[in-house]
C-alpha cells in the first residue's frame, strides 16, 4: 500500500511574469528612487505637498507587486475625519467609502486603465478597509496603502502598523501641511516620520516635485508663508471688503 504525499499547506514562492509591467504613465526619476526605497523596506512613509505624486507612486508599487504575484492583495485604508461614522451612508462598505477613496481609484485608472482595473476590484484583490474596521485584522501576503495619513491619530496609527503580517509591505502617504484634525499634535504621521530614523525597516522619504499646474506650488508656498495671517483673517462682506 503506497502512502499519500505530504500535503501540509506551506508557503511557496509564486512565479513572477517575465515581461515588465507596462503602465500607462511612467514614474519620473524622483519617484523611481523613492520606489526603490519602498522596495527595500517593510514600511515606508511618503511625505510631500499636494500634487507631489505620493499616492500615484504608492499605487504603482502596489500594482507592480500584485501583477508580479509578490502579493495576493492590495489593501487600501484612509481616515474619513468624521470619527469613522460611515454607517449612516447608503450602500455596501465599498460604496460608503467611495467619496474618500476616489483619488486612489483615479490613480489606479491612470496607471492601468479603468476597464482593466475593474476585475481586480470585483475579485477583491483590491480591498477597501476603513480605519475603524482594521482592528483585529492581520494582512498576510498583502501590500497596504494608507492614504491621507496626516489625519490618522496616534492611537489609530499604532493600530494600523500592527496589522502588518508576514510577506507584506505598507506604504503610508501624508502631508503634514494638510492636517484636518482639531489638534495638529494628534497626528500620528509626524510621530512615525520621526520614528523612522530609529526603527529598522521603517523608512521615510519626501517627494518634492510638483506634478500639477505650477501655480499650485507657488500658492502652497505663499499659504505656508502667510499661514498665521490667513488663519485669523475674517471676511466682513460677500466681496471680501
Amino acid at each position: 500500500m503506497t502512502s499519500k504525499p505530504h500535503t501540509d499547506d506551506v508557503y511557496r514562492p509564486k512565479r513572477s511574469p517575465k515581461n515588465p509591467i507596462k503602465f500607462q504613465l511612467q514614474l519620473n526619476e524622483e519617484q523611481k528612487k523613492a520606489k526603490q526605497v519602498i522596495l527595500d523596506n517593510t514600511i515606508t512613509l511618503l511625505a510631500g505637498s499636494a500634487g507631489s505624486g505620493k499616492t500615484l507612486l504608492a499605487c504603482n508599487v502596489a500594482l507592480d507587486g500584485l501583477f508580479r504575484r509578490q502579493y495576493d492583495k492590495i489593501i487600501i485604508t484612509r481616515p474619513t475625519v468624521s470619527k469613522e461614522e460611515i454607517g449612516f451612508l447608503p450602500g455596501d462598505l465599498r460604496e460608503k467609502m467611495d467619496p474618500w477613496v476616489q483619488p486612489i481609484y483615479q490613480n489606479f485608472y491612470t496607471l492601468y486603465g479603468k476597464e482593466r482595473m475593474q476585475k481586480y476590484f470585483e475579485n477583491e484583490q483590491i480591498e477597501i478597509v476603513p480605519v475603524s474596521f482594521m482592528r483585529g485584522r492581520t494582512f498576510l501576503d498583502s501590500i497596504v496603502i494608507v492614504d491621507e495619513a496626516q489625519n490618522v491619530t496616534h492611537e489609530q496609527m499604532e493600530m494600523i502598523v500592527s496589522r502588518l503580517g508576514v510577506r507584506s509591505k505598507m506604504i503610508i502617504c501624508g502631508d503634514a501641511h494638510q492636517i484636518d484634525l482639531k489638534k495638529h499634535s494628534d497626528s500620528g504621521f509626524k510621530f512615525l516620520y520621526i520614528a523612522s530614523k530609529k526603527v529598522k525597516s521603517l523608512e521615510s522619504i519626501t517627494l518634492l516635485t510638483n506634478h500639477r499646474d505650477p501655480i499650485v506650488e507657488d500658492l502652497l508656498e505663499y499659504y505656508q508663508e502667510k499661514k498665521e495671517i490667513y488663519s485669523s483673517f475674517t471676511f466682513s462682506g460677500s466681496n471680501g471688503k
